[in-house]
């Protein structure tokens, strides 16, 4: 009897040895997880089609769906036809002008013989061959080509005048069309849904056939490669890490066995808080402690909310 209480007391001690070699004490832990981008839609408008699903793997700036474009295609093709229209009135405002020039280039040879026909007629005088009545006649009809003229030229001057004040005013009306239509056709690139990076989506929000408003959430999308551990130390740790130190991260492969992982703290923060209500007792949650965040590559285990440790030698 007492060799076999001897074999059994030896057991236990083993066994617990053994169990004390798997135990381990860790500076700090935490949960795991990844930073997330919210896809938003960026316009108005019916979603045509949305080629994702829970779990995706997307490449950033892929095309993984759009939003009905038509509306705002018919919008640019209005405010295009209205500066057709404006361009389209500087052009016609030229015809009066030239046909007044016109009629001054007839009334200018029209001049050019009465004045011949005046020096004749003065020659003529002086031979006493013609009458003082003749030549007033010829001096009147002068002036009423030189008043012709004159009237004529200052009508080109009021509808050069006016031309260019219309011009103008196209233009004024013009330029911030064109702005619109630049402001439409960005709107028209943005009816495409592009991914913004790499990673996995997370969830979906939307489907096809829905409508949709700027700002309404499409999708939520995560770069699961690399996981964020979040864990906690006390302000006696502080002076126990720094940006850019190597640790090692555990986490639980089996009862008794965990798996490593090479670690980088990219974080530490400036703030003390409250220890977060999911550490187990009310006395360690009353504790002030600092967050820090430790980057971790994923091999395909590491999963968001699960549970980390870590040492820091």
């Amino acid at each position: 009897m007492k060799i076999r209480s001897f074999l059994y007391v030896s057991t236990l001690v083993f066994l617990g040895a053994i169990g004390c070699n798997n135990h381990h004490e860790a500076d700090a832990s935490g949960t795991f997880e990844v930073d997330e981008v919210v896809v938003s839609s960026e316009v108005t408008g019916q979603i045509k089609t949305l080629n994702i699903n829970e779990g995706s793997v997307l490449q950033k700036d892929s095309v993984v769906g759009y939003i009905d474009s038509v509306p705002l295609q018919l919008q640019k093709d209005e405010v295009i036809a209205t500066i057709n229209a404006l361009q389209q009135k500087t052009m016609d405002v030229g015809p009066s002008v030239k046909l007044l020039k016109d009629q001054i280039a007839v009334q200018k040879v029209q001049l050019a013989n009465a004045l011949y026909e005046k020096a004749r007629l003065e020659r003529l005088i002086k031979a006493d061959a013609a009458t003082t009545k003749q030549l007033d006649d010829q001096n009147a009809q002068i002036d009423v080509i030189q008043k012709q003229i004159a009237v004529n030229e200052q009508q080109i001057k009021v509808q050069e005048s006016t031309t260019g004040t219309q011009n103008s005013s196209v233009l004024s009306q013009s330029k911030p069309l064109q702005k619109s239509v630049a402001q439409i056709e960005d709107q028209l690139k943005r009816t495409n849904i592009t991914n913004p990076i790499n990673g996995t989506v997370l969830t979906k929000y939307a489907m096809a056939g829905e409508f949709t408003t700027p700002g309404k959430a499409l999708y939520k999308i995560g770069d699961l490669s690399v996981m964020t551990l979040r864990a906690y130390i006390t302000g006696t740790q502080l002076d126990q890490v720094k940006l850019g130190q190597q640790v090692k991260v555990l986490v639980d492969s089996t009862a008794t066995q965990y798996r490593e992982y090479p670690g980088e703290i990219t974080w530490i923060s400036d703030k003390a808080e409250f220890t977060p209500k999911t550490i187990q007792t009310k006395d360690e949650r009353a504790n002030l402690v600092y967050a820090i965040k430790i980057h971790v590559k994923n091999d395909g285990l590491l999963k968001i909310g699960m549970y980390g440790e870590v040492n820091f030698k």
